[in-house]
């Protein structure tokens, strides 16, 4: 009986050790659950802008940022992911030059590829300050913006990592005259590389205080501008594609100072084109003015812009100043045009730049063109403000 007992509790013995070992995942070592891969990235996001021509303040009210897998999702659909500002948040677009960015939030999202974003802004709460002016006006805000402002881009979101995205809200563009007095939003907004490379320089600061603008160009379109600061002079052209760019600097009653060729080796390089201890110098001169009127055919709400360009012997043709048509009568003036030929310098990494007016494009005279999205393009050359403003400057745009 004994020696029966003991050989029914060895085998249980063996059992229960058995169960033991397969309940710890067998006698392999202490191996650890897997820990699961997490699928998520981060997205941030950031405004920046572009000067505002003629005001003293732009503000837009600022209350999400949406965005989506596919570019063609609308607002209505299912799948979007927004990153929410709440309360919404009032932002004086003009205190974001020189590449200075205002964080707009951030959050989680699935890796993979985002082909749309939209900026969503409060339809009631954006103003504008013109210059001189002490009374902030309301901004005429289209009801479509309700929906968002729908960028050109694409992303991608990897997991683990941020994603950062700059948002460049051209103030310049987006703000349009609609009657006397009052000023309509028409947005023109574009995602720009986070990398701060471009650009820099300093401007004399006997200018500083004249409306000075700084624009990085390539064939006479502007691809990106700003504004010296006003203490100092500096300025900072940032987030250019590689290659190279002519480098416009305007001012009131002074001539035009051009800088041909500027390279950008990188996304991660800067140009330096003057020092704080030899800025730029704009030579003083007289100017002008051109206005006139455009119509369309069809009749649209599109806004329009008209340019005055020169271009050099041998060289770009560059856009010194530029302005929106009217929305409601269609009349445009381009105002504070230098009569007084333009500088021009080529690129030189020996610093400083060496200017003269030697090859430059005749005194007071521009092409004008006149263009608007969905028509075809106008010009008229040879407009001559040496002696006198023109004002009967007209376009007649059609698809």
């Amino acid at each position: 009986m004994f020696k029966k007992k003991s050989h029914f509790a060895l085998l249980g013995a063996t059992l229960l050790g058995a169960a033991v070992l397969v309940a710890c995942g067998g006698g392999g070592g202490d191996t650890a659950p897997a820990t699961p891969v997490s699928t998520l990235g981060t997205l941030a996001v950031s405004l920046t802008d572009a000067p505002a021509c003629g005001f003293d303040a732009v503000n837009v009210t600022v209350s999400k940022v949406r965005v989506h897998r596919s570019d063609s999702a609308l607002d209505t659909e299912s799948g979007w992911t927004d990153i929410t500002l709440n309360p919404a948040r009032k932002i004086n677009l003009l205190n974001l030059s020189n590449g200075v960015l205002e964080a707009l939030g951030q959050t989680s999202l699935e890796a993979g590829r985002y082909t749309q974003m939209r900026l969503v802004l409060d339809t009631n709460a954006n103003t504008v300050v013109p210059v001189d002016g002490k009374t902030e006006l309301p901004l005429e805000t289209p009801s479509a913006v309700q929906s968002g402002i729908k960028l050109v881009g694409a992303f991608e979101v990897n997991a683990g990592r941020k994603t950062e995205v700059v948002l460049d809200f051209d103030a310049c563009k987006s703000v349009v005259t609609r009657g006397k007095g009052s000023y309509a939003l028409k947005p023109v907004v574009k995602v720009v590389p986070v990398a701060a490379n471009g650009i820099s320089g300093f401007v004399s600061t006997a200018v500083l205080g004249r409306g000075v603008q700084v624009s990085a160009q390539q064939n006479g379109s502007i691809v990106s501008a700003t504004t010296p600061n006003p203490a100092t002079g500096e300025f900072f052209l940032s987030r250019l594609a590689p290659g190279n760019y002519d480098v416009v600097i305007t001012a009131d009653n002074s001539a035009a100072s051009v800088v041909a060729a500027v390279p950008v080796a990188s996304a991660t390089s800067t140009t330096v084109l003057s020092t704080l201890m030899a800025p730029i110098l704009l030579a003083p001169g007289n100017t002008g003015s051109i206005g006139g009127a455009v119509t369309m055919t069809p009749a649209s709400t599109e806004p329009a812009f008209v340019a005055a360009r020169q271009t050099f012997a041998a060289g770009p043709t560059v856009t010194i100043k530029y302005a929106g048509a009217d929305l409601a009568s269609g009349a445009y003036t381009i105002a504070k045009l230098p009569v007084s030929a333009p500088q021009f310098a080529s690129y030189s990494a020996t610093l400083p730049l060496s200017f003269s007016a030697g090859s430059a494009a005749p005194a007071g005279k521009y092409r004008v063109e006149a263009s608007a999205t969905g028509y075809a393009a106008r010009a008229v050359d040879g407009v001559d403000i040496g002696s006198s403003n023109q004002s009967n400057v007209h376009f007649a745009l059609s698809r």
